[in-house]
């Protein structure tokens, strides 16, 4: 075989759990009919959602270069690739487009932009997104194609192949990967959950569209060939199934009884397997459950551990995986030794309020941590005259220095200290009585 393929792994079982089986056929509902795969995971509501906030918060985020030394870590606003990567990678999108298209197939496992040189300069002139089903990891294990290039993309562009070598290509793999190329499939790992969502959605839909809340028996003294089962079932099912038939009194022929059968969504633990399932669904995407408006136990103070949990647990390695691919793919080798890279602004996601932010800038100032233009640069306001130098609190001091301030010429003596406490007691205005 001259080309080995590093394709997703489909083998894993279609149906749903057993219990989850038998859960649903108690309902009415045949789980085969309920299959939600690729894309169309997305008619889930929680999965739609979950893809919708992780999204957002990566294209959110400004996307910025610096340039880092021995000494100093500065802005890159003058480098040619400044502007497509905060403003238009391409002719057609935006960046947070752009970012959003990436993110929302990433969570699906993979998500691929081809790198467009310019022939003439070998600069980078925009980045297209790609559709993750129609690309295929190749590795060339052999060398067949005798280039240093052994990781290749195949992309199937209307019907023609086409091969991409590897650092012409934006490789952005999912939360897990088996081999380190390619990421797991994720909704194939979570068919049964997803399934089940889809089914729990497909029976809400089913209660609200019948209108009829209760199953029943209807008992006939007496025979019946099928022709008149089917009339006599068309007939009561017009009469009683329906919105418009809601709550209002079914009449049935003489001879006929009706015995109904009530089972409440509640005593099929309905509820709890729903919101069982959202849990599940929403762990998968590492959501926090008061993001999808949960608060059920939720307050001020978790709300906003949560949200720091969100960026440690969730984002850091997400932008962390965009931030090392963009870096190593799009400047040149030179240019990272450098120092160039790239890094997303998390100050969008963790941006407190007013308050704590002024005296979490105050101690930075005070403590000679930054000078007061980078404190104003924080809050978007220009720099002032003398802003760009350090300040520190005059109260702290080396231990080497304490005391100096009593000494004269840089040795003191008893006089001296007694003229310092003659000289404070008469500036106080009073002899010390």
């Amino acid at each position: 075989m001259f080309f080995r393929k590093v394709l997703e792994q489909r083998s894993l079982p279609s149906e749903v759990g057993l219990n989850d089986r038998r859960f649903l056929e108690m309902l009415g509902i045949d789980p085969a009919g309920s299959a939600v795969r690729g894309k169309g995971a997305m008619k889930i509501e929680t999965v739609y959602t979950c893809i919708k906030i992780l999204s957002e918060t990566v294209a959110k985020l400004p996307l910025k270069i610096y340039q880092s030394d021995e000494n100093d870590i500065t802005k890159g606003t003058n480098h040619y690739l400044y502007p497509l990567l905060k403003l238009q990678p391409n002719p057609l999108m935006s960046s947070i487009n752009f970012l959003k298209a990436l993110e929302a197939s990433r969570a699906f496992g993979n998500a691929y932009a081809n790198i467009e040189f310019d022939k003439r300069t070998g600069r980078v002139v925009a980045l297209w997104p790609l559709d993750r089903e129609k690309v295929t990891v190749i590795v060339d294990d052999i060398g067949l194609l005798n280039t240093q290039t052994k990781l290749w993309y195949q992309v199937n562009a209307g019907g023609e192949l086409r091969k991409i070598p590897a650092h012409e290509m934006l490789h952005f793999i999912g939360d897990i990967t088996l081999d380190g190329l390619v990421g797991v499939p994720k909704m194939e790992y979570l068919r049964s959950t997803v399934e089940n969502a889809a089914s729990a959605g497909k029976f809400i839909n089913n209660f609200y569209r019948n209108g009829l809340q209760t199953k029943g028996l209807i008992q006939y003294t007496g025979t019946m060939d099928e022709p008149a089962k089917k009339v006599f079932k068309e007939n009561f099912e017009s009469m009683s199934s329906g919105l418009k038939n809601s709550h209002r009194i079914s009449l049935l022929p003489f001879g006929y009884q009706f015995t109904p059968i009530s089972m409440s969504m509640t005593d099929a633990q309905f509820l709890e397997n729903t919101e069982l399932t959202i849990r599940q669904l929403a762990a998968a995407f590492g959501i926090k459950m008061h993001q999808l408006n949960d608060l059920d136990r939720a307050t001020h103070n978790n709300n906003e551990q949560q949200q720091q949990q969100f960026y440690t647990d969730t984002m850091l390695p997400i932008l962390t995986t965009y931030e090392q691919e963009i870096t190593r793919k799009l400047f040149l080798d030179r240019e990272i030794e450098d120092g160039y890279f790239v890094r997303f602004n998390v100050d969008a996601v963790l941006r407190a309020d007013f308050k704590t932010r002024m005296d979490a800038l105050d101690k930075a100032v005070k403590g000679s941590i930054m000078s007061p233009d980078e404190a104003r640069a924080k809050e978007n306001l220009p720099p002032m005259p003398g802003g760009d130098r350090l300040y520190a609190n005059g109260n702290v001091i080396p231990l080497e220095n304490a005391g100096i301030q009593y000494k004269k010429g840089g040795e003191g003596t008893g006089k001296d200290n007694a003229k310092a406490d003659k000289g404070d007691k008469s500036a106080s205005g009073g002899s010390g009585n």
